[in-house]
């Protein structure tokens, strides 16, 4: 685990109003990358409101990259459809755990900061980054790009490595 500076944890939740790329529906998965590691959820049939409850999980070692976000439709004889695309930019969660404060004296569902959507990034919708059950996660609406419609919902938490420092 040289290098690595912790555990990062997509919580991929839902899908929101996908594009329709089958006749009447899809059967989306979602796909993350980060640096070279790739991992997909399950595919839900027939539905372009998927409800996939996957946890991912990713080696993280620069805390500057993004994590890459890539819906598909699954085909049976053909390529698979894309769906649209998106990134997390993971830098303002990072910049929480960085400052190193104690958060077990808060409240749960303490907001540790908002990041509101820019032209730069995806976000469909303000995010909060938060202290909840013991943990910092972020929560976030991601709007699709490079397609019609369609949006999706994630959560990410970042398990840091004992002993290891987070630059950003």
């Amino acid at each position: 685990m040289e290098g690595v500076l912790g555990l990062l944890k997509l919580r991929v939740k839902r899908g929101i109003n996908l594009a329709v790329r089958d006749t009447k529906t899809s059967d989306p998965y979602l796909v993350a990358c980060l640096d070279s590691q790739k991992t997909k959820t399950k595919v839900i049939k027939g539905n372009c409101n998927p409800m996939w409850n996957d946890e991912l999980t990713l080696t993280m070692k620069d805390p500057k990259a993004p994590i890459h976000i890539a819906v598909y439709d699954k085909d049976k004889f053909s390529n698979d459809d894309s769906m649209g695309m998106a990134e997390i930019d993971v830098k303002p969660y990072i910049e929480c755990l960085r400052m190193g404060l104690n958060y077990n004296n808060l409240p749960n569902g303490t907001k540790l900061e908002r990041v509101h959507p820019k032209k730069n990034n995806y976000l469909a919708d303000q995010s909060c980054i938060v202290w909840e059950n013991g943990k910092i996660v972020q929560d976030m609406v991601l709007r699709l790009r490079d397609v019609e419609c369609g949006e999706v919902v994630i959560q990410i938490e970042l398990v840091p490595l004992p002993g290891r420092k987070l630059h950003v």
